[in-house]
């Protein structure tokens, strides 16, 4: 049976050259499993860090030892892949809305050039409370309605409405941006 260690924080018993030792032995690994996930340096290391910061500020619990990696990596793992899925539903979102374009009528036309993510997130952050929300919680967070029902409250065909209005006044606000 795995000895197990009982620890408040991890980082709160590790002196700065352990810090570091462990910073070395799993930095590199996690990086790469990221970097084969995402394919951009960026992201990855961005991944790694948070892999290695939730470990390091996880409340109390125990560690069976030889546990440490298998956990690092599963987590790095599932955060790379959160990632992708929230790069895939963000380009959704574009093909969306140049999709709505083609289809609203001459008159009321967004720009020819589509709006960057950093258009988006403030139009998105002008947005009245619900929608507002709601967008966030599907649009970034990429939660589905049944978990956003669960969170708020809120029932699943309100929260339905709310997206496609949401949608509306942000396609409504990015074309005011835009123009």
């Amino acid at each position: 049976m795995p000895k197990l260690r009982y620890i408040s924080r991890q980082v709160d018993f590790m002196t700065r050259q352990e810090a570091t030792e462990f910073y070395r032995k799993y930095s590199g690994p996690l990086y790469q499993a990221a970097l084969r996930i995402v394919r951009d340096s960026g992201e990855a290391e961005e991944i790694m860090h948070d892999t290695l910061l939730r470990y390091l500020s996880r409340p109390v619990r125990s560690i069976a030892e030889g546990r440490t990696a298998a956990w690092l990596r599963t987590t790095c793992l599932h955060l790379a892949i959160d990632r992708i899925r929230k790069r895939k539903r963000e380009s959704l979102f574009l093909m969306d809305l140049a999709r709505e374009e083609e289809a609203m009528d001459p008159g009321e036309q967004l720009p020819q050039a589509l709006p960057d993510i950093m258009q988006i997130r403030s139009a998105m952050e002008s947005l009245p409370e619900p929608y507002g929300l709601v967008m966030d919680l599907v649009l970034i967070e990429g939660l589905d309605y049944r978990e956003i029902s669960r969170l708020t409250g809120t029932k699943e065909a309100t929260l339905r409405s709310l997206y496609a209005r949401g949608r509306k006044k942000l396609i409504a606000a990015l074309n005011i941006k835009m123009n």
